[in-house]
């Protein structure tokens, strides 16, 4: 029995196929060790999004041949696609995964130990089809990430990510629903849709039964299943979010008030240096879409600060955009040179002292929304799902999350594991600032 350690860097795609390759492994009867023990094989799922995670992919993949010198170190995903050559340079790696192949990791691994060579068992140019992996069960036990599409067409200019993940390809909504249905039986409850850009689910579909399917669709069709308690959508682009798109979204009875809208500036001119596909304007009218549908959504967002020629005066309009909007959650990043975009070359690039100063503004704007957000909590009643037990303070909570995915603790008398159920009780007040307290 060989040992595989590994270690996954990234978003929540990378994630769900983390979480397939594993399967396929214990499947295959190898078995999952930490990735700080000797091991046979290493796998790294290795992330490109910026220059920080390439730098981070480098490290890991050289932790690892550290580790068990004589041990295979295996590079997966967006860091191989997206340098190819610096990867095969590499001497702490000895097989390489592109994206399109994350599904026959087994069959490469053994044939790499039947003596194939590298380049025969190894394709790291991008397929016009979705590559299919189906999970059965995941590492977290109470939601389950359900990737529904790959790649995307928006070629920011920040952004390395088309090139690494390919153009849109959307999954067959059967294939979605059939997996959903597994994972309900295996217990899970609530299912978060997620993909490189699912707002262009389905545009890709030309014929077939599948022709015409779009994102609301697809969500219509999961909140049918029987035994699906909870539906989350991933990041959404503002233009998906029309008056029909929010209405027919409220109709649902399993979908959570959550909504993670980019943003990336609040500036026009900024956006359009960074080839973002919106107005301001239009972002506006997309939240308030939202805001007139549901009751009280989450409306969470990314910004990213100094972007190339971001001027004083760009950025205040960003930081009153932001005050006006009144997110729940705002997850600020200072613009990182990414080698090989369009932005990394731009004139103007500004000094990592003005990033850290405007992120400090919009982070400390950031931290009074959010405990405003939550406050209108207080006092009413609310549906948690319980996640795990953690001790705060010297006390034992039962910790879970709100539809609008706020942080909620309560104290059950009894020793009854809790976990993976839905709670309904009061909020009475802030535990600390990002956690509630519900009586049950």
């Amino acid at each position: 029995m060989k040992t595989v350690a590994y270690h996954n860097l990234g978003c929540k795609v990378n994630s769900y196929e983390m979480d397939a390759m594993l399967q396929s492994l214990r499947q295959r009867g190898y078995q999952i060790v930490p990735f700080d023990e000797k091991a046979d094989i290493y796998i790294v799922n290795t992330c490109t999004v910026t220059n920080i995670a390439d730098r981070k992919s480098r490290q890991m993949l050289h932790k690892a041949k550290k580790t068990n010198p004589e041990g295979i170190v295996v590079a997966v995903g967006c860091y191989v696609q997206s340098d190819t050559q610096a990867v095969e340079a590499d001497c702490a790696v000895d097989l390489m995964i592109g994206n399109n192949r994350k599904k026959d990791l087994v069959e490469i691994l053994e044939a790499y130990f039947d003596g194939a060579t590298q380049e025969s068992v190894i394709d790291i140019n991008h397929t016009l089809e979705y590559e299919e992996m189906r999970l059965t069960s995941t590492q977290e036990h109470t939601r389950a990430y359900i990737k529904v599409q790959d790649g995307c067409n928006q070629f920011c200019t920040y952004c390395m990510i088309p090139y690494a993940r390919g153009r849109v390809r959307s999954r067959n909504k059967s294939a979605v629903l059939e997996e959903i249905k597994g994972l309900v039986k295996a217990g899970y409850k609530e299912f978060v849709l997620t993909g490189i850009h699912i707002s262009s689910y389905g545009m890709d579909f030309k014929e077939g039964q599948d022709c015409g399917e779009n994102l609301l669709t697809l969500v219509q069709a999961i909140d049918m299943i029987e035994g699906v308690e909870r539906i989350r959508i991933g990041s959404l682009e503002p233009r998906i979010v029309t008056e029909e798109f929010a209405k027919e979204l409220s109709k649902l009875s399993h979908i959570c008030p959550h909504f993670h809208l980019s943003l990336q500036s609040g500036c026009e001119t900024v956006l359009k240096r960074m080839n973002r596909h919106y107005t301001p304007q239009e972002y506006l009218t997309s939240v308030g879409f939202l805001r007139d549908a549901f009751e009280h959504p989450a409306i969470t967002t990314d910004i990213i600060v100094g972007f190339p020629q971001e001027t004083d005066e760009e950025f205040e309009v960003t930081r009153d955009f932001a005050r006006n909007i009144c997110f729940y959650e705002m997850h600020i990043f200072k613009y990182s040179k990414r080698k090989g975009t369009k932005a990394a070359v731009m004139a103007g690039q500004v000094s990592e002292e003005i990033k850290t100063k405007r992120s400090a503004v919009l982070q400390e704007i950031e931290v009074r929304d959010s405990k405003q957000f939550r406050a209108y909590y207080v006092g009413k009643n609310v549906e948690v799902l319980i996640e795990e037990k953690k001790e705060i303070d010297g006390k034992e909570y039962w910790i879970g999350h709100t539809k609008e995915y706020v942080k909620v603790a309560t104290r059950v008398k009894g020793e009854q594991n809790l976990q993976n159920q839905l709670l309904t009780g009061n909020i009475t007040d802030f535990l600390n600032d990002e956690i509630l307290i519900m009586e049950v």
